[in-house]
């Protein structure tokens, strides 16, 4: 472990002197300005526009209410600011050669005036900028599709569950969630998105206990390859939910939710000052609901308390926290009888009535934001999450012809420690007349999953069987009603470590021309499993082989933007996807280098008001893992666990998102997807002989089995041709009725 913190370490101090080198080439070529914009209570004013008169040059300030032209010729220049609502403020800046000058401005307005402004008005999603990206660009220089779904559409749409969230992403479909309690998953352009590819505020979480909703500012969606930025992700998109924040205020709501089955759902969101500089926010929700299947129930209690301390004017420290209690009842469904859907009440439930789920989620969050100079910034975030997981039930139910089958029970409990920290720094500098926003980091954590075996019943087997249900007899459906024995007697310890580093530029060649590079090294150790005996008190290794895992991650991508309003690129990047199994000499496989292309157009339209963005990609696997035909000494392998790297897989679509309010009251977002992702290289369908131990039955000791025979040009199981979404809300401007709002929202999957 050690090595993982020197790592580091060793990086921010690399950051912090390359940081200062750097400064010293941003100011060679011509001057500068610079300045910060407050509002009059001495709040830094973000997202004002600052225009250069003589040569309509504009910007707009950072989150620290910062603003910078570079590479200014000499002269005198007159600077405006312009915001909604505020009155224009003109003031004088002389540039010289070589030097920085200084231009402060300090608005009329109060923070909160400033603040309502804000909320009241729209912007364009492609003149955001996304926390996800690590780099504060507006999403119209981001190479690569995104989507961020803000706190209004959440609160419109009611959304429950992330689920529910990113139905209003194109191109992303809800996977599997098993017995409605294993939590969701999510896939995107043909990939998994997995744990992996899941964040709360820039750092891994586990989605097991099915994330709050209430606590959300915004979810947001970066699509493709996101390797450079987060190393071990997959290649579909990655997932990062934004938290509100504690705010210098006095603020906050009550709400109380209420639906069918018995659900209610009060929740209370408190934020303000405690002192001149500490706020605090504190969100909390109570969640209880029934089904439509009898005896399911849901209970959950959520609390998200946070301190956002604002050191000076440069430095501020957010510490958040996280806890998520979730309960909820295992529900298989009705069952079939011989593959055929049962003609029984879609209200009946067939599992034990027993069983369980329950999950715990605890995490914990330190941010700190360091503001270096006008053109540096550095961030450091460290994170702790606990989640566990205790889970008894029957399993679902396959019955035979006559309606019969067996409960076979299931009892697992598991034990999730995680922790994170990352180094970010972002810089601003000129070298010559070319532009550069860099972006340097390092990242690692440490993951130790823990599982429990169990025994059954007073024999202590390895399976056990709840007696029989049969689907055509209700009286059998709860079964004797008495819970199981099941005795813990082994504790198998997996733990993972990950750690990266990568540096990104971005890099203006002129004011349409623009050019993004970077590349990541990424190094996962996961080592061989260990596994207590708990009856005899031992220790030994598990079945799961150690391996490394070692990759390099780069990105290209070239930008054009003809208009303020229109970008259009196309881009080039890598991602690994970490393999199971063990090749023909029983090592362990190598991951899998996936190649991902896009091109995509960014366009506003009416002042902001509309945007359309298309975007088309291609995504090759060219090492996909595959069951071997033969083994090292040239026998047949019936192994299914070991492999080549043999295959070929391939998914190209198109995504199209539609988002505007281009009438006062009326906002909406639509989207449309295709993705195709087939096999265009599969082992043809072939029959092996390979040795058995030889036994009564079988003398010879040799047995047979069919390996390969997936057609080339078939859809990989479980993937999503089309998704489709819309929504359309408006609010009324006038009369009695002013400020009710109605909408209708559509998804298809």
């Amino acid at each position: 472990m050690k090595y993982f913190y020197t790592t580091i370490f060793l990086t921010a101090l690399l950051l912090s002197n390359f940081s200062s080198s750097a400064q010293l080439a941003s100011g060679i070529a011509n001057g500068s300005i610079r300045g910060k914009v407050k509002t009059i209570d001495g709040q830094p004013a973000a997202g004002v526009t600052v225009q250069i008169v003589e040569n309509n040059k504009k910007t707009s300030t950072n989150e620290s209410g910062v603003f910078v032209f570079n590479n200014v010729k000499n002269g005198e220049y007159t600077l405006k600011t312009s915001s909604v609502g505020l009155q224009v403020q003109t003031q004088k800046v002389t540039v010289t050669e070589g030097e920085a000058s200084t231009a402060d401005f300090t608005l009329t307005e109060s923070g909160s005036e400033l603040h309502e402004i804000v909320i009241s008005s729209y912007k364009s999603p492609n003149a955001k900028s996304i926390t996800t990206g690590k780099i504060a660009i507006p999403s119209r220089d981001l190479p690569q599709a995104v989507q961020i779904i803000g706190s209004q559409i959440i609160a419109d749409q009611q959304a429950n569950r992330l689920s529910d969230v990113l139905k209003n992403v194109n191109g992303v479909a809800y996977g599997e969630n098993r017995g409605g309690v294993s939590g969701e998953t999510f896939f995107a352009r043909g990939y998994s998105l997995g744990g992996n590819n899941v964040f709360k505020n820039g750092a891994r979480t586990s989605t097991g206990g099915m994330p709050e909703t209430s606590t959300l500012e915004s979810v947001e969606v970066l699509k493709g390859s996101a390797a450079l930025l987060y190393g071990g992700v997959s290649g579909g998109a990655v997932v990062n939910m934004v938290t509100k924040k504690p705010k210098f205020e006095n603020g906050g709501e009550v709400t109380f939710r209420t639906g069918s089955y018995d659900m209610y759902k009060p929740s209370l969101d408190l934020y303000g000052p405690i002192t001149q500089n500490l706020a605090f926010r504190a969100i909390g929700t109570y969640e209880k609901a029934a089904s439509y299947r009898n005896s399911v129930h849901a209970d959950r209690v959520y609390v998200n308390p946070s301190l956002l301390y604002k050191v000076s004017d440069k430095t501020d420290i957010l510490l958040q926290g996280d806890y998520l209690k979730s309960d909820y009842t295992p529900d298989f469904g009705i069952g079939t009888i011989d593959n055929k859907i049962v003609n029984i009440g879609r209200s009946s439930y067939i599992n034990a009535p027993w069983a369980y789920n329950n999950t715990n989620t605890v995490s914990t969050q330190l941010n700190v934001n360091h503001q270096l100079n006008d053109s540096w910034k550095i961030n450091v975030l460290g994170s702790l999450q606990s989640y566990n997981r205790d889970y008894y039930s029957a399993e679902r139910p396959f019955a035979n012809a006559a309606g019969v089958a067996l409960r076979n029970v299931t009892r697992s409990k598991t034990e999730e420690f995680s922790y994170n920290q990352q180094i970010n720094l972002n810089g601003n500098f000129n070298t010559g007349g070319i532009n550069h926003k860099l972006l340097v980091g390092a990242d690692a954590d440490q993951s130790k999953t823990t599982s429990n075996g169990f025994v059954y019943g007073p024999s202590g087997v390895a399976t056990f069987n709840y007696g029989s249900v049969n689907l055509l007899d209700p009286t059998t459906f709860l079964g004797t009603g008495i819970q199981p024995d099941a005795n813990n007697t082994t504790r198998t310890n997996a733990p993972i470590y990950r750690m990266g580093a990568f540096v990104q530029d971005l890099v203006s060649l002129t004011d349409q021309f623009k050019v993004l590079a970077g590349i990541r090294y990424t190094f996962q150790k996961t080592p061989a499993t260990s596994v207590r005996n708990l009856v005899n008190n031992t220790s030994a290794k598990g079945t799961a082989v150690g391996k490394t895992e070692k990759a390099f991650s780069p990105k290209l991508a070239l930008i054009y933007q003809p208009l303020k309003a229109t970008s259009v690129y196309v881009s080039y990047a890598n991602n690994l996807i970490a393999n199971t199994g063990l090749d023909i000499y029983g090592a362990t496989l190598d991951p899998s280098l996936v190649d991902q292309y896009e091109a995509g157009i960014k366009n506003d339209f009416l002042d902001g008001k509309l945007s359309a963005n298309v975007t088309a990609y291609s995504i090759k696997n060219n090492n996909f893992a595959q069951q071997a035909l033969i083994k090292a000494d040239g026998t047949g392998n019936g192994d299914t666990n070991v492999k080549e790297l043999n295959g070929k897989t391939l998914s190209d679509g198109v995504e199209f998102d539609l988002t505007g309010s281009i009438l006062p009251g009326l906002n909406f977002i639509a989207g449309y997807s295709y993705n195709f992702i087939r096999y265009t290289e599969t082992r043809e369908k072939t029959l092996i002989t390979y040795d058995v131990p030889v036994t009564p039955t079988n003398p010879t000791g040799k047995a047979t089995s069919t390996v390969g025979g997936i057609v080339e040009g078939q859809r990989l199981v479980g993937t999503t041709k089309n998704t489709a979404n819309g929504s359309l809300f408006y609010t009324l401007q006038d009369g009695k009725l002013r400020g009710l709002k109605v909408g209708a929202s559509a998804y298809y999957t």
